[in-house]
């Protein structure tokens, strides 16, 4: 295993210097505004005894939030993706501990000092900024360096709404059930945890005054250094991510006319559907691709294309027609993919572009080995015995309308119990008999691998889900070049070769890029 993840690291070095340069902004970039507000508003705690209980309530409660609810807020309200979420996120956590140990800081100065302060005259500010500020400054460094660390960590579920960093190769390496991409964002994430406690640390002992007897001149000449350090590492990060980002995003063959955003959502076939996109792009226009995969379920998706965060990604016409535009189910492909194309142009300015050809559709699948000893053929058979089966389910699936509550009344079903579970590990929860019944997909390679069986949906209720690129209107308008680049896309994709695709990467390991492109050569269409 070792050996496999130096192979990986070798590989992927450019990325790995991008998105530790995307964390460290992140973490940079949020630490910083934390302590503008924070310092303040523990000052004004200090100040304002009234205040204060209502203060440290606020940025509180604030902390119990958990951090994925906190980012889905953000999407929902500001209808973005990106490092702005995330970067108001992390700063919202790290309020707590630095206005805790602010109040503590300037709480724990003794009255006499504050005595002999007026003493001499000073003003309240000139209290506050000469004497209180340092005397209280390696107790509130303590809750800038906790707020700091506590956010290297929290900024690794960034990835989840497509701000990059380490925690894009973590969410991928879930996502793939791959142990080498989740230490390759798990490691670099703990060593920078470590320097960026070390820098804070050293830039408190930079502001400390030395004594006469302490001073040697290389600790004095050290300690300006040691001071802006954390600035340092800052500007470290923003220099590779924006000198990495052009090696690990190449464009297409020529000079650039603009950047095409591929967005996926988080399960392996939308990373290979992805790659397919993006790289026809490249090979066959002059624009530049940034690929924003991962960026979760179908909502967040759709969200931001029609936010215009990203310009195209492959969506599936039942989809589309239940969850987005609210419809009733219709069971004839080409009626729901019309009735979707419609809709997306007339309620989202979006083109459907061709169907390629699979049809991705939900299948309630059991063990093989259950499915014959009990007599399942169809989803119907598990009626009477629904109470005594755990299922497994994405957390999508539990909740659409096309899904389990549609699902449950159109088959009188209740499972004893459900289980939420992230699409990567469906699979092996039911393999080693952790659930006995999980929503697969059709398309999925898994199922002939783990001898798996889907049961026939002899009540008609999941609808066609045929998948095709969904573009921005206003996009396709200024480059209508993307739709002839993607053209050689259309009913390319059997329900058979879309398994193979998906067994390469789930079962065999292989990256989405490799076998994407593998398959697009194999076809000729990157000549």
């Amino acid at each position: 295993m070792l050996g496999a993840f130096w192979a990986m690291l070798s590989g992927r070095l450019p990325e790995l210097w991008l998105r530790t340069g995307e964390h460290l902004v992140l973490t940079g970039v949020s630490t910083g505004l934390a302590i503008l507000l924070g310092v303040p508003l523990g000052i004004l705690a200090a100040r304002a005894s009234k205040l204060r209980g209502v203060l440290l309530g606020a940025v509180g409660i604030l902390q119990t939030i958990p951090s994925l609810a906190m980012l889905a807020i953000l999407l929902v309200v500001l209808r973005k993706i990106g490092a702005v979420p995330a970067v108001i996120a992390l700063t919202l956590y790290a309020l707590l501990p630095i206005v805790r140990n602010t109040l503590a800081g300037l709480e724990g100065i003794g009255a006499d000092v504050d005595e002999a302060a007026r003493g001499i005259g000073m003003t309240p500010r000139q209290q506050l900024l000469i004497v209180e500020i340092p005397m209280a400054l390696p107790i509130m460094v303590a809750g800038i360096r906790t707020a700091a660390v506590v956010g290297v960590g929290i900024a690794t579920l960034s990835a989840f709404i497509g701000a990059g960093g380490l925690g894009q190769f973590i969410n991928r390496g879930l996502a793939l059930s791959n142990p080498q991409l989740i230490m390759l964002g798990a490691v670099p994430a703990a060593i920078l945890a470590l320097l960026v406690d070390f820098t804070l640390g050293a830039a408190e002992w930079g502001t400390r005054p030395t004594r006469q007897s302490e001073r040697n001149e290389f600790k004095t000449r050290l300690k300006p250094l040691a001071i802006v350090s954390p600035l340092l590492l800052v500007v470290l990060g923003i220099v590779s991510s924006t000198t990495a980002g052009a090696s690990v995003s190449p464009g297409g063959s020529g000079a650039t006319t603009g950047t095409i955003r591929v967005g996926s959502k988080n399960f392996t076939e939308q990373f290979v559907l992805g790659e397919l996109i993006a790289q026809l792009i490249e090979a066959k226009t002059d624009l530049a691709v940034e690929r924003r995969f991962n960026l979760g379920g179908t909502m967040i998706c759709h969200e931001s294309l029609v936010s215009e965060e990203i310009d195209v990604y492959v969506e599936y016409s039942g989809t589309g027609l239940t969850a987005i535009l609210k419809e009733a189910a219709r069971f004839d492909p080409d009626e729901t993919f019309d009735i979707v194309r419609e809709g997306y142009r007339k309620r989202f300015g979006a083109e459907w572009l061709d169907a390629l050809g699979f049809n991705n559709t939900f299948a309630l699948t059991v063990r093989a080995r259950d499915a014959k000893t009990r007599g399942w053929t169809r989803i119907s058979d598990l009626a009477g015995k629904a109470g005594q089966l755990r299922a497994g389910f994405t957390s999508e699936f539990a909740e659409r309308p096309d899904g389990y509550p549609g699902l449950a009344r159109a088959y009188g079903l209740k499972f004893g119990t459900v289980r939420d579970l992230d699409p990567s590990i469906l699979y092996e929860a039911i393999a080693r008999k952790e659930v006995d019944v999980i929503c697969a997909f059709a398309t999925d390679g898994r199922i002939a691998a783990y001898k798996l069986k889907p049961l026939i949906d002899d009540a008609r209720f999941f609808p066609p889900y045929h998948a095709a690129p969904v573009v921005r209107g206003s996009v396709l308008a200024r480059h209508p070049e993307i739709r002839e680049a993607l053209a050689p896309l259309s009913g390319l994709l059997s329900d058979a070769s879309m398994q193979q695709l998906n067994f390469k990467v789930d079962e065999e390991k292989r990256g989405p890029r490799e076998v994407a492109r593998e398959f697009l050569d194999s076809r000729g269409l990157l000549d």
